[in-house]
């Protein structure tokens, strides 16, 4: 650990909180975003500072925060207006499994509990051991088409992807998974249908997946493919509830598809 442990730490991504709490470090969180669901003691007792995309700089400086912790492009600028306003910065952007075990690692030092990252990364590392055997297992591997919003049509991102392939599915987009925005990753339902996906995972950012609605697209019904959700607060933010919630709703998911498919064949 270089430098003071900063004591007063301001969350702007909910996965940043999860960890800091799994690590027994949860003094050091001042303020957290208002979307955080895990782990749900958090949403009970510290402030909510910030919106995912959007803060009020006036409510952060009320929690008089020594460190401001932030994810993604989205929430760069973010970042910036609170080094404007003199406060230091750390900024993640992991998009991987092993993104999120070294984020892991990362915040371990930062508050001076490597031994507990370790700990935690080996608790993440036997799941993930788990589900891949269990996948090792299944009859097939089902083409799957994981959809993160709808309007416009947005394709699972690279953890959400890796974690497909984890739990036994092909990920029909796994190639757009890996880019960096967004706006990269936005499909029609043309190239949907091209794919002919048999399981459609729907994990519509903070709001209900409407299953009714993608069968009412033009040829979806004719897929005749497995529609589940996955929810959202599990799956979409990179950190422990990713690999520990989501990927075992992944799994299910799949191993439900993989053993109808093989009952046909």
């Amino acid at each position: 650990m270089n430098g003071p442990i900063p004591q007063r730490i301001a969350c702007l991504s909910t996965e940043a909180v999860e960890v800091l709490y799994r690590l027994g470090a949860q003094d050091h969180v001042a303020g957290i975003s208002g979307y955080t669901v895990h782990p749900p003691a958090a949403r009970a007792e510290k402030p909510k500072i910030s919106g995912f995309s959007s803060m009020k700089v006036e409510r952060l400086l009320a929690v008089q925060p020594d460190l401001v912790i932030g994810f993604s492009d989205l929430q760069r600028p973010l970042l910036d207006e609170c080094e404007r306003a003199g406060l230091p910065t750390l900024w993640f952007d992991q998009r991987s499994i092993a993104g999120i075990h070294a984020m892991v690692l990362r915040l371990g030092e930062l508050v001076d509990r490597p031994q507990q990252a370790l700990t935690l990364n080996r608790q993440l590392q036997a799941c993930q051991d788990e589900i891949a055997a269990a996948a090792a297992a299944l009859p097939c591997r089902p083409r799957v088409y994981f959809e993160e919003w709808d309007e416009p049509m947005i394709c699972g991102i690279g953890w959400v992807s890796e974690l497909i392939a984890l739990a036994g599915g092909e990920d029909v987009f796994a190639e757009r998974s890996r880019a960096g925005f967004a706006r990269e990753r936005i499909v029609d339902a043309g190239t949907v249908l091209a794919a002919a996906p048999q399981l459609i995972l729907g994990s519509w950012c903070g709001k209900r997946f409407v299953p009714d609605k993608v069968l009412a697209r033009p040829g979806f019904a004719a897929l005749n493919a497995r529609l589940v959700e996955v929810k959202s607060a599990d799956i979409l933010a990179p950190g422990p509830a990713a690999i520990e919630r989501g990927a075992r709703q992944l799994q299910a998911a799949i191993q439900t598809t993989a053993e109808a498919l093989a009952c046909k064949t």
